[in-house]
């Protein structure tokens, strides 16, 4: 796991890498106090868990956070402070993922028919109350 952090606020964890291959049982990805919650886990045939439903509540979530999770393909993350300078650039590859929870982001696709899966916090209000353009 490849955590990146601010470099104008300290201890500001702004994005973070993960590969599959780092996985063995189950590795909770993001910090448990932002709002988009990502775990990985490695199972084994005839795993389960007990069956369960989710508790209807309030919750408040002031900031879209976003996650790219590759199923095919390779894609280039360039992510960004919070002063909208690039603190990193890496690749992806199938199997991997990147969170975004603070500062910029943008992707450009290495090969074509890449499929990738994106996650993020909602509701989704629109552009206008969504994000700004770098």
């Amino acid at each position: 796991m490849e955590k990146i952090y601010s470099k104008v606020k300290d201890g500001k964890l702004m994005h973070i890498i993960y590969r599959s291959a780092d996985t063995n049982g189950r590795i909770n990805i993001t910090p448990d106090e932002e709002f988009l919650q990502l775990a990985c886990i490695k199972m084994q045939k005839d795993t389960t868990f007990r069956p369960h439903k989710h508790i209807n509540y309030d919750k408040i979530t002031n900031i879209t956070q976003e996650s790219w999770i590759v199923i095919k393909g390779s894609v280039k993350c360039i992510f960004y402070d919070l002063d909208d300078n690039i603190l990193s650039e890496p690749i992806l590859y199938a199997g991997d993922c990147s969170i975004t929870f603070y500062g910029g982001h943008n992707y450009l696709i290495l090969e074509d028919d890449t499929l990738v899966y994106e996650c993020k916090t909602g509701p989704y209000l629109g552009q206008l109350l969504d994000k700004v353009f770098i």
